[in-house]
């Protein structure tokens, strides 16, 4: 078990601080935030892959270990908390959940990391404010190095995520469209297993509060072509006082055309490239080159994402006979049924 408050040590520019703080909040479970290179900070210990947030637990042996990764975290909360559960308890709806979570924690987030390296403005801002979420109280002439080697770190680490040239056009037309089909699905449901939030809400929601709360660019195209999904943002912001309930989750026969939409777009998009990447990094290939939305797609293999791709195909499998016939129903006319086969 955890020891409560949870700790955890993020920052309001990653998106997955802000997934685990909205999730925390929403489940009513007491954590206290860490600002980062507090001296706190400093004196615990340091995760394997130092990455936002960081949350501060026991291992087996009661020794405190530094822990990222927010969708296992996630699912040892579910076992270690009681209450206000975030993953669905239809197990065919939880394997969608699961699905549309990775999208976008893995996914989106090229978008995410596009936007906010591959322009200008948007360049220029999170160069001037990401150092200042950590100590505002600097001068300028003292954040301005720091400022500046952020911003040319993170631009020559855009080819990490998938952002290139090449790539470009897909990023941006898959990201317009997400706002369309989500802004569509908002129309008819709250969240989308129904009227109670799942982590894969949580999940866009991280990614959507730097693309359509902070960075320039991407903020314009959503305020432009979905308000919806922008005030859905905020929304997401503090649940805390939503009082969910068992019937709130849709169940496996009331999947809707949205949630169709939004499950042909990972068919679309994310499916193609979970499978070129799964076989570059088996192969120790030294590029993933596949076809995405009929163009052209070329980045280095992110090990990784293949082990997104392995965790979702053992929830797959760990489906009873009769619920993944279900499930391969749901899927099949999405172009996500690949996966799994």
């Amino acid at each position: 078990m955890s020891n409560l408050p949870l700790i955890l040590m993020g920052a309001p520019g990653s998106p997955y601080t802000r997934k685990m703080r909205a999730v925390l909040r929403y489940r009513q479970i007491p954590h206290r935030v860490l600002q980062q290179g507090s001296p706190e900070h400093r004196a615990r210990p340091k995760p394997k892959v130092e990455l936002l947030p960081t949350f501060y637990l026991q291992d087996e042996a009661g020794e405190e270990v530094a822990v990222t990764d927010s969708t296992p975290l996630i699912r040892r909360f579910e076992t270690e908390f009681a209450g206000r559960s975030v993953l669905p308890n239809d197990p065919v709806v939880a394997l969608l959940n699961a699905m549309l979570e990775d999208f976008g924690d893995e996914w989106l987030t090229k978008a995410m990391f596009h936007y906010r390296w591959a322009f200008q403005a948007d360049v220029d801002k999170a160069a001037a404010i990401l150092p200042l979420w950590a100590k505002t109280n600097v001068t300028d002439e003292e954040v301005a190095p720091i400022s500046q080697w952020v911003a040319e770190r993170q631009v020559t680490r855009l080819h990490y995520v998938g952002s290139n040239a090449i790539t470009a056009p897909v990023i941006e037309a898959g990201y317009k469209r997400f706002l369309k089909l989500f802004d569509a699905h908002l129309q008819t449901s709250a969240f989308l297993f129904g009227a109670r939030p799942a982590s894969a809400d949580f999940a866009l929601y991280g990614q959507l509060t730097q693309l359509a709360l902070f960075d320039p660019t991407p903020m314009a195209i959503c305020v432009a072509q979905a308000p919806r999904v922008y005030a859905w943002v905020e929304k997401m912001e503090d649940l805390s006082g939503l009082d969910p309930s068992d019937e709130d989750w849709i169940g496996r026969d009331a999947i809707t055309k949205t949630l169709h939409a939004l499950l042909r777009e990972f068919g679309r998009v994310y499916t193609p490239y979970l499978l070129a990447n799964a076989a570059a990094v088996e192969a120790g290939a030294e590029k993933v080159v596949a076809t995405i939305d009929g163009a052209r797609w070329e980045q280095r293999p992110f090990p990784y994402q293949a082990k997104c791709l392995r965790w979702l195909r053992d929830q797959h499998a760990a489906l009873t006979p009769q619920d993944r016939e279900a499930a391969n129903a749901i899927l099949q006319p999405t172009g996500a049924a690949p996966l799994f086969a």
